[in-house]
């Protein structure tokens, strides 16, 4: 019989951590995070991470993984995941996947069966001479039906290597849980509201000062600016390639930008039932979480309940 694996996916400055927080207080839960920059140590503001009191005695796996510079992958966040919710399934609580790096969460929900080959060195450091929409044309000459974002230059590489390695198609699958699934939404404005309202907050709590600390210790630049948004535009900016002012502006256009290309990754999946974040979203999820846990998941899947 599989475990029972809950999913609150939603955009940045959306709410989806704080609602899983709630959602875990009431169902016994434990959190798993689904979010590629919140696995490093000391990256807390630029990430968005929880504070420990924010987690309200809500235990949170995945966070704090690794030091800052350090190499992780999909296939690492999938094994940690996969250990960290085994391990909340053996003491009779329930796991909640939180996140909104999509790729993460579907590694999981789905049982992707990734490769285990190793990256090549050679053909890495011959792609790394290469711009990214060098990178991306090449990728679409050779996979023209190709989804992936044509300015996440991580992304586009790593296709390109594994076509290289012969490994370019889907991943098989294997899920290994009954999931459900939701999603956490605003309207436009109101979204962008909140990005605005949160970046202006975080800037006033020290978020330049942590990625100068960053720097300081000899994070390297590359790795702070390949994780993207604060940690890119606060490098540029730490580094003199731009102005304060115009770090902001450009930083909440890149942020709104990639809350847009989250809802457009997240409206693929019709198993995802959608929460007014405007509303109660507790209560909205109520009925689906018992119905699911008391083992009537067929009611609950793909209902696409307030789909945006």
């Amino acid at each position: 019989m599989k475990g029972k694996l809950i999913v609150i996916e939603g955009t940045n400055a959306s709410g989806k951590s704080a609602l899983g927080i709630r959602m875990a207080k009431e169902w016994n839960g434990e959190i798993v995070s689904a979010d590629s920059r919140q696995v490093y140590a000391r990256m807390d503001l630029g990430s968005g991470k929880v504070t420990e009191e924010e987690r309200n005695g809500v235990p949170h796996h995945l966070l704090d993984v690794r030091q800052p510079g350090e190499f992780f992958s999909m296939a690492d966040f999938q094994a940690l995941a996969y250990g960290a919710i085994e391990d909340i399934l053996a003491r009779g609580k329930q796991p909640f996947l939180v996140g909104g790096t999509g790729l993460y969460v579907d590694s999981v929900t789905e049982g992707y069966v990734l490769s285990d080959k190793k990256p090549d060195a050679a053909l890495r450091a011959r792609l790394e001479t290469l711009s990214t929409p060098e990178l991306y044309a090449r990728l679409k000459a050779v996979q023209p039906d190709t989804e992936v974002d044509p300015k996440n230059r991580h992304r586009v590489m790593r296709l390109l290597e594994k076509i290289a390695a012969g490994d370019g198609g889907p991943a098989p699958r294997q899920p290994r849980y009954e999931v459900l699934k939701f999603g956490v939404t605003w309207p436009r404005e109101e979204l962008k509201r909140r990005i605005d309202e949160r970046l202006e907050r975080r800037l006033r709590q020290g978020m330049t000062e942590e990625v100068r600390a960053l720097l300081d210790e000899g994070v390297p630049e590359e790795f702070l600016v390949k994780l993207g948004l604060e940690y890119k535009y606060l490098t540029w900016y730490l580094t003199g390639k731009m102005s304060y002012e115009q770090m902001t502006e450009e930083l909440a256009r890149a942020i709104k930008r990639f809350a847009k290309r989250q809802m457009t990754w997240f409206r693929k999946d019709p198993d995802i039932i959608w929460l007014d974040m405007a509303g109660d979203p507790l209560a909205q999820a109520r009925p689906y979480v018992e119905a699911f846990l008391a083992g009537k998941a067929e009611e609950t899947e793909g209902s696409g309940e307030g789909k945006p």
